[in-house]
């Protein structure tokens, strides 16, 4: 069991090396991913929260949306760690974003913001990495507007025979290497392999989440289960 310390030292010790390793690791798929992940949020110019944001691919993604559609953003990044946040602000800053955008340090199980904010919140390749999942899924229906809609993008297990031993082959010996050449740190690599192994398959996550009080919610794969979306709704 990997205690909040490690993982969040997981993070400090990779950040300048995590947007690399993202493209590396998933060959620019993630990229692909992060933007049909946005495009589920019908109207980005609602009050937006995003979750574990860490460099902020997905608000600078719902924050593009917004303007291309000719709505004005309203969007908060949140992150437990400093370092991972220091790389959004700083893309923020090369983007000359002053309005619409703000990023700043919290926790996903305990948020700042009062009951019934939020129309949109959204967690991308995050929930995994925070130790208690089913704290977090509550204090997301907590935040949530009454109709408000909760979108997770989380890693996942192929199921299907030969894509499953080919993922399995990759991410046990390719992920650690990579992370070793690229950014090295072999451990935080394997830590990243170990916790999309522990987290919970699609029925039992959606099952945490209809338990978090979302009454309508279900689960959609990509890339053969490589990873998958969730969506959930406040009733």
């Amino acid at each position: 069991m990997y205690t909040s310390s490690f993982i969040s030292d997981v993070f400090t010790s990779v950040a300048s090396k995590y947007d690399i390793m993202n493209d590396a690791m998933s060959f620019g798929l993630h990229r692909l991913w992060k933007k049909q992940f946005c495009s589920l949020v019908k109207n980005p110019g609602a009050k937006i929260l995003d979750v574990a944001t860490g460099s902020g691919d997905i608000a600078f993604g719902l924050y593009k949306r917004a303007l291309n559609l000719g709505l004005t953003p309203d969007i908060i990044g949140v992150d437990i760690n400093p370092a991972m946040l220091s790389l959004a602000k700083v893309k923020k800053l090369e983007k000359n974003i002053t309005c619409g955008l703000d990023f700043m340090e919290a926790d996903s199980t305990d948020l700042p913001f009062k009951d019934n904010t939020f129309d949109y919140y959204t967690i991308s390749f995050g929930i995994r990495n925070i130790p208690d999942i089913s704290e977090a899924l509550q204090e997301a229906h907590r935040v949530l507007k009454p109709g408000g809609k909760f979108l997770c993008m989380e890693f996942g297990k192929p199921c299907l025979p030969g894509i499953k031993q080919a993922y399995n082959f990759y991410s046990n010996y390719f992920i650690p290497k990579m992370g070793s050449l690229i950014a090295g740190n072999r451990d935080a690599y394997q830590y990243l392999v170990d916790s999309i192994r522990a987290f919970p398959d699609r029925k039992k996550f959606l099952s945490m989440m209809q338990a978090a009080g979302f009454k309508i919610s279900y689960g959609r794969s990509l890339n053969f289960g490589v990873a998958s979306i969730y969506e959930g709704y406040k009733a």
